[in-house]
């Protein structure tokens, strides 16, 4: 029995040590939320951390200090629940409590904790701040003294040799304090930058980074060139050797004239080199033909030389860069896709490759690279997809400085419209109810030929011609199809509208009625659509009456005098494209 009942306590005290190990190392349990903290700083030593997180403390609920891998010991305030912690970092940034660049850790790095007490870790998250609480402006922190005097700090900067000063310019620039030339000397502007770099960091602005502050310095800089990964590459089949980011990107397939480096992950950047046989027309094509891939946004700068060309796309996704230039008898360059929301590491990346950038001679990538012949499709361009707009509809000019009417189906949620896959165009005017829009070219144009609006009224059973895109520009060009005039009226008897059979198709709708004279009678609608189907073969024109009167309205003049009537059908098909004009709508 005695022994039982020592057996007994032998087991309590297990389980009450299991126990505390269990609250010390597993604070929370399986139900619980998530726990993150607010990191605010990360000192070198101990000693210096710790000094920090007293002066926190005397204001601050909830400081903790935790030993981080390597040397370095993070100063955070926490747990909070990772619901609230976004709310809690913002409030505590706002009230000057914690220094701007302050953030959110998830913890898993932290190891043994040194403040207030190792194993002290507090385990219930700390509750948010209520609302309308009034914020008590924090006194400023005591800036840190360096472990050496700027004595001894300006005595071990000797030691340094002018790539290693070259490396702290670089690694202050990259932290945002220092703008101006990389060139080794540390003349005013980078100590001022230095000073800067100190008082952000808590430290004493004395303007000379001591051995302590130029290694977090460096280490800081260094972690973001390892998360990186850049590395030189030689592409011996492409003949182009540069630095790319490897630990982001991966070699996946040649595909003329890309040599392709995609993501390693879903929302990462894309690398791709340029190589192939030609000339000055082939670096033109090039040009030409990269703005119209979704890799490469619209707006941005565009730089076209005699031997080379630039080209900046940024949208609110992705920001990428070209570069092409003539060597020899080949084309080289490179491209890099970048996301929209990581610029410095972007801008890091994009240096290091215009840098290390070089065109081997004598070597370049064969036109069938990796061509998939039975995988080749009109959307797609060495296997990237081709910028295409959200709907293309039918319009046509009705001013000799361009300006186009069409239909406000083509309208709809668009960042940008285009006349003709090229102009840019702004809307002037829309009359949803009667389906009419009137644009304008952001550059005035000078189109071949203008609408003449017929003022005369039309014969019922005669016989018309519709211009417009058909297939939303996959042809190049307005095609022409003919029908009848059935009625002056619409289907429910609407004076402003006349009924037609013709065997219209979606891009038609905006595209202009004519007599077969070439003056136009109106302007097709699109397809009501609703639950009532109509047949194929009917169609609906807004009448020139109300065209002409939208117009009016909107101070646009159109021409007086009659056309000249056309003498055959190849003549009609001849006006009808230079008057008729593809309107599309964007979104990237």
């Amino acid at each position: 029995q005695q022994s039982m009942a020592r057996l007994g306590v032998l087991m309590t005290r297990i389980f009450l040590v299991l126990a505390v190990c269990l609250t010390v190392f597993f604070p929370l349990n399986a139900g619980a939320q998530q726990s993150v903290w607010v990191q605010v700083e990360a000192q070198p030593t101990q000693a210096q951390a710790e000094d920090r997180a007293r002066i926190y403390a005397n204001r601050i609920d909830g400081v903790a200090g935790f030993k981080l891998p390597g040397r370095w010991h993070a100063i955070v305030i926490g747990p909070f629940d990772a619901s609230v912690a976004p709310g809690e970092l913002n409030r505590l940034k706002l009230s000057g409590q914690v220094p701007s660049d302050a953030y959110i850790v998830d913890g898993r790095s932290f190891q043994e904790q040194f403040w207030p007490a190792a194993g002290a870790i507090t385990v219930q998250p700390l509750e948010p701040a209520t609302e309308g609480a009034t914020e008590v402006a924090a006194a400023p922190l005591e800036p840190i003294p360096a472990e050496e005097t700027p004595a001894q700090a300006r005595a071990s900067e000797r030691a340094l040799t002018r790539d290693d000063r070259r490396l702290l310019q670089t690694a202050l620039q990259w932290e945002g304090f220092y703008n101006s030339t990389i060139d080794g000397l540390f003349g005013p502007g980078t100590r001022r930058s230095m000073a800067a770099y100190q008082t952000a960091k808590g430290y004493e602005p004395t303007g000379i980074l001591s051995t302590n502050q130029r290694a977090e310095l460096l280490a800081a800089y260094q972690a973001v060139i390892d998360s990186i990964g850049l590395q030189v590459y030689w592409d011996r089949e492409a003949g182009i050797e540069i630095e790319i980011p490897t630990a982001l990107v991966t070699f996946t397939r040649y595909d003329a004239p890309f040599a392709r480096f995609d993501p390693t992950d879903a929302n990462g950047p894309q690398v791709l080199l340029i190589s192939q046989a030609g000339d000055a027309d082939t670096l033109n094509g090039l040009y030409n033909v990269l703005q119209t891939l979704e890799i490469m946004p619209v707006d941005g700068p565009r730089t076209l030389r005699r031997r080379s060309f630039a080209i900046e796309g940024r949208s609110s996704k992705i920001t990428s860069f070209a570069f092409a230039e003539l060597v020899d008898e080949t084309v080289k360059g490179f491209i890099l896709v970048w996301p929209a929301q990581d610029d410095k590491r972007r801008q890091l990346t994009l240096t290091r490759m215009r840098e290390t950038y070089a065109a081997l001679p004598d070597v370049v990538l064969p036109d069938s690279a990796g061509v998939d012949v039975s995988a080749q499709r009109t959307d797609m361009l060495s296997g990237l997809t081709i910028r295409v707009p959200e709907i293309s509809r039918s319009g046509f000019f009705v001013s000799s400085d361009g300006a186009v009417v069409t239909t406000t189906e083509v309208l709809e949620n668009c960042e940008r419209i285009t006349l003709n896959d090229e102009a840019r165009a702004n809307v002037i005017a829309a009359d949803r109810a009667k389906g009419l829009a009137l644009l304008r070219p952001e550059e005035p144009l000078a189109p071949i030929a203008v609408a003449h609006l017929s003022t005369a009224l039309p014969r019922i059973q005669s016989e018309i011609a519709l211009a417009g895109f058909s297939y939303e520009g996959a042809l190049g060009a307005a095609t022409v199809t003919y029908g009848t005039l059935e009625d002056m009226r619409g289907l429910n008897g609407e004076t402003g509208q006349t009924r037609l059979a013709v065997l219209a198709q979606p891009g038609d709708a905006g595209g202009p009625v004519m007599d077969l004279s070439g003056s136009v009678l109106g302007m097709l609608l699109p397809d009501p659509g609703g639950q009532r189907a109509l047949p194929p073969e009917v169609g609906l024109s807004i009448t020139t009456a109300d065209i002409n009167a939208f117009l009016s309205e909107n101070q646009v003049e159109t021409p007086a005098q009659p056309v000249d009537p056309v003498a055959d059908p190849l003549d009609l098909t001849i006006r009808a494209a230079d008057m008729t004009v593809l309107v599309s709508c964007w979104t990237s």
